[in-house]
């Protein structure tokens, strides 16, 4: 096969071949008229409105600019009908071709909302919203299964979420398309397993945010009924907070999103892992504090026994026999003492009055004859010899009369 030459024809660049459809676009169109159903309504800070118009088999991107918008009575809103008005361009940096809408006509509400609104009344008439018919979410999961996309990040908040807050617990990835034609059936298909695997706690189902289109698949009427049917809790965690699907009506709690209900579920098991904390230091208190006055009352009646042993009696016995030698030695130590001071205190006196002392003070003792006192002038005779006794000695006497 010949390959032709470079040299032969002329090389576009992208920007000059997306110029030049542009520009035929624009001649050979003009202003014209589009309707379609309002999809991923994206308002800037700057005035400047993006959406897409969209049928059952195609869409097509637009833009409403600030200066346009100002004048117009409707905007765009998302999941409605309108007719837009407006010229067919390229936005030349992506290659992207759009309607800029000049002029908006509301036609009615979207499809996707009607066929929302119908199916949720339905189902609410037929009690599948009632909240008795639900069922209670596990304080204490060990074993949860995940219905998602395996490669969305939907799943892989979920694990964060769960790892960072220490849960611990299995999680049972069943992988099902989120998105498209495929995704009820797949998402149907996820839940059955997962219903049937043995000893699941909890089963959350959920995906990211996204379009009204790109949520469709948890809308289903079949997925819908089985959700509202199956055995085991279900946490519905599809898109954001302001996004409402109808698996959040049926199943068992609504969570805003797939971190939310991963916080769900791991606030429930902190709060049973500090319940649990707190028994057991309970339970510890309550032992040591038993174990303590068991110890004590032990003391005490080891104290008892000891204090009517043998030994014991023995020891008290020395002690106060101890006790009463020492007694008994303070009061002979005492009692003697007392003696010595008294017999100090008469020898003194017998000291004071005996007959040396007496002759010192000048008294004299005088002795007849034969050595007898003479105590009275009476006893004495004329020429008669006395001894007469002084302090210093004695001296013979002869009384003359």
């Amino acid at each position: 096969m010949h390959e032709p030459s470079i040299d032969s024809e002329t090389v576009w660049s992208v920007s000059e071949l997306n110029r030049e459809v542009r520009a035929c676009l624009e001649a050979n169109f003009g202003a014209i008229w589009v309707r379609g159903e309002v999809s991923n309504l994206r308002v800037q800070p700057s005035g400047h409105s993006y959406f897409t118009l969209k049928d059952a088999e195609s869409q097509i991107r637009a833009v409403l600019f600030r200066g346009d918008a100002i004048r117009m009575e409707t905007l765009p809103k998302e999941g409605e009908q309108f007719a837009v008005y407006g010229d067919l361009t390229v936005y030349e940096p992506r290659g992207e071709y759009q309607i800029r809408a000049r002029h908006l006509l509301a036609i009615g509400a979207g499809r996707l909302h009607r066929e929302f609104e119908q199916l949720k009344r339905k189902l609410n008439e037929e009690g599948l919203f009632d909240p008795d018919k639900k069922q209670p979410i596990p304080e204490l999961s060990h074993r949860v299964a995940i219905v998602t996309s395996p490669t969305g990040a939907a799943f892989q908040d979920f694990i964060s979420i769960l790892r960072r807050r220490d849960w611990r617990g299995e999680v049972l990835l069943f992988g099902a398309k989120v998105q498209g034609t495929e995704a009820p059936s797949e998402i149907l298909s996820a839940l059955r397993a997962a219903e049937n695997f043995p000893k699941v706690d909890l089963i959350v189902m959920g995906r990211g945010g996204g379009s009204t289109e790109d949520l469709w698949a948890f809308n289903d009427e079949t997925l819908v009924r089985a959700v509202a049917a199956c055995p085991i809790p279900v946490i519905s965690a599809v898109g954001h907070q302001i996004d409402f699907v109808l698996t959040d009506f049926t199943a068992d709690f609504r969570a805003e999103t797939p971190s939310a209900a991963a916080e769900r579920i791991s606030s429930s098991f902190l709060r049973q892992r500090e319940r649990l904390s707190l028994l057991g230091k309970s339970l510890k208190d309550a032992t040591n504090e038993r174990l303590d006055g068991l110890r004590a009352k032990l003391d005490l009646s080891e104290a008892r026994i000891k204090s009517v042993s043998p030994k014991s009696l023995i020891e008290s016995a020395y002690q106060r026999l101890d006790d009463l030698q020492d007694r008994l030695s303070y009061v002979t130590k005492e009692q003697f003492g007392r003696l010595a001071m008294q017999l100090e205190s008469f020898g003194q006196r017998l000291e004071g009055s005996s007959l040396k002392r007496t002759l010192e003070r000048g008294f004299v003792f005088m002795r007849d004859e034969e050595g007898k006192s003479v105590s009275s002038k009476s006893d004495l005779e004329p020429d008669q010899s006395v001894t007469a006794t002084f302090a210093d000695g004695d001296a013979s006497l002869r009384v003359e009369s």
